[in-house]
């Protein structure tokens, strides 16, 4: 079975890694794979340009004119040529993941998807609303849009034309063939209530390697990333700390409103940008590692922290969030999205309310002043990550659905 993947990028961004780590399962499990990208960052034969790094002039002259119209995505003509790509020719099916950042016109789904079965991975809500990846409090996209609430979300537009948007993305799955896989229990019921209704939708969620994350000793890896052995350490990860999206405002609400004594004592270690700029707004000690994309280094991290604070407004299945499961890091985090499928009150974390960074810093509060619960959480993190979330059980499910779609299933999706 050959299986090409058509994804932003190979390992830039959050859908990519996730996009990359099923690539990396199939592979070990015996299935020709290769990607497709819009921005490559590894080294290797089996990742390919989707597309021409460059513009060419009519989408140059095409950009122009769909920006300022609010339309996203449907400048990039030369992604009709993806179809005549000799790993297109002979791949057997297509995984389709994020199909925004640029690089693609959804408007060649039809083409793509005629000769081929095709399967498209959902990373966030964008395939069925009028312009965002996250849709927060807004159900328009259930009807068509239009009158969009948030037109400075991202992807922004400049201008308001969801409704136009959702009715080409719901003529482009008409004539498109699409078989629809969610990774978190949320978003797939977000797509049932969607224009992508009329295709069959699977909740398979993300595989993460647990050889790679796991426990490693907390008194090892402190002093591995030189950190106080006697402080409470904190960590937060975000792409970056100005993203509203990834509640960087809600943490240092939150932090702000701990107890001065737990301040004292407290360490918060951070991935990604802007992360030492937190130390003089809230007056606790920061370290960060800035951008890190060493398995080995997060594990670390990860296993040196007492807490894992992850203050989403919105989100799918948070890959960081499963990285620490699987490391035994116990977790804080709000009540939105997927986030619950990963953080369980009582059994791997602490659930608070959705905005409320009280609430949030009352979870700190509590998991860090009790060290049996800590304990207990952490055994049932590693537990779960083992359980349901490990690389082969993905790969597996992806393997029985691609059989399914070739006809020749050997049975019930596992």
């Amino acid at each position: 079975m050959k299986v090409l993947h058509i994804n932003q990028s190979d390992i830039g961004g959050g859908a990519a890694i996730a996009g990359y780590r099923l690539h990396q399962g199939l592979l070990a499990q015996g299935i020709e794979s290769k990607l497709l990208v819009g921005n490559i960052k590894t080294h290797s034969d089996r990742v390919d340009l989707a597309v021409p790094p460059i513009f060419s002039r009519p989408e140059r002259l095409l950009v122009r004119l769909t920006s300022r119209l609010g339309l996203n995505h449907i400048h990039r003509i030369s992604s009709r040529k993806i179809v005549h790509h000799p790993w297109t020719q002979s791949a057997d099916i297509l995984n389709l993941h994020n199909l925004h950042t640029g690089y693609f016109s959804y408007l060649h789904l039809p083409n793509l998807t005629a000769q081929k079965p095709a399967v498209l991975t959902l990373h966030d809500m964008w395939t069925f609303t009028g312009h965002c990846a996250y849709s927060y409090d807004c159900d328009r996209w259930q009807s068509g849009c239009g009158q969009c609430p948030y037109p400075e979300t991202y992807p922004a537009v400049r201008r308001d034309a969801t409704a136009l948007e959702w009715r080409l993305k719901d003529w482009v799955y008409r004539r498109s063939n699409l078989t629809i896989v969610c990774p978190s229990r949320w978003l797939y019921e977000q797509a049932h209530n969607s224009m992508l209704q009329r295709f069959p939708i699977y909740h398979i969620p993300y595989g993460i390697d647990t050889e790679a994350y796991q426990p490693i000793d907390s008194a090892l890896a402190r002093t591995a990333l030189d950190l106080p052995p006697d402080k409470n350490i904190l960590l937060f990860s975000a792409e970056s700390l100005r993203d509203p999206r990834k509640g960087g405002d809600l943490l240092q609400t939150a932090l702000q409103s701990l107890p001065d004594p737990l301040k004292a004592k407290t360490v918060l270690l951070t991935f990604g940008a802007g992360g030492e700029t937190i130390e003089n707004l809230v007056g606790i000690k920061t370290m960060s590692l800035g951008y890190v994309n060493s398995d080995r280094l997060k594990s670390l991290a990860y296993s040196a922290a007492d807490l894992f604070t992850f203050p989403t407004r919105a989100d799918n299945l948070p890959l960081v969030l499963q990285e620490s499961l699987a490391c035994g890091l116990p977790m804080v985090s709000f009540k939105v999205g997927g986030v619950p499928n990963l953080v369980r009150p009582g059994g791997t974390g602490y659930l608070a309310a959705p905005e409320d960074p009280q609430d949030f810093a009352q979870g700190i509060v509590q998991l860090l002043e009790d060290n049996e619960l800590r304990r207990k959480m952490a055994e049932n993190c590693r537990a779960i990550a083992l359980a349901e979330y490990r690389i082969e059980q993905q790969s597996d499910r992806y393997i029985a659905l691609y059989q399914e779609l070739l006809g020749h299933s050997t049975g019930a999706l596992p």
